[in-house]
């Protein structure tokens, strides 16, 4: 059965950068199952797997733009530390959710914090070691929700 729109789909998957390093795996895990045609993946990985069948193997080497975005340097602002009010342990790397904005503290100086609200990925290409390992039709459920429920998708 061709991977088309609208099918559950699970793959494993390794995730390494252009130095070769594993970024994300499923190896020794579950398998990722998401809703094809949904932008639940990226989009240049989504785009290579239409069409292919269980079993099929392939890498796939996705640009920034079709992955996670190119980095926005618009995205990167300063603010008071008193802006960040009620965060007691704030350092570089933690993770923040600002309305729907997610950001990453990258720098605290003195009274300043520089947040930089680009996917950790962005400006990266992704390349990709997929294995299909099961393709079957979403349930009307799923499709309503717009991503995967039971085993390896979303519980409810």
């Amino acid at each position: 059965m061709p991977i088309a729109d609208n099918d559950v789909v699970t793959i494993h998957y390794t995730l390494k950068d252009d130095a070769d390093k594993v970024i994300d795996s499923s190896a020794g895990g579950e398998p990722l199952a998401y809703l094809h045609g949904h932008g639940n993946i990226v989009p240049g990985l989504e785009r290579e797997i239409s069409g292919k069948s269980v079993g099929d193997r392939l890498q796939v080497r996705v640009p920034a733009a079709d992955g996670y975005g190119e980095y926005d340097r618009a995205l990167v602002q300063k603010v008071p530390r008193r802006a960040l009010k009620g965060i007691a342990d704030l350092r570089v790397g933690l993770r923040l959710q600002a309305g729907h904005q997610a950001v990453t503290v990258t720098h605290v100086a003195g009274d300043m914090v520089t947040l930089d609200g680009n996917h950790p990925l962005a400006g990266q290409n992704l390349n990709f070691d997929v294995e299909i390992a099961a393709v079957r039709a979403a349930t009307e459920e799923e499709l309503a929700h717009g991503h995967v429920h039971g085993e390896g998708g979303h519980h409810h």
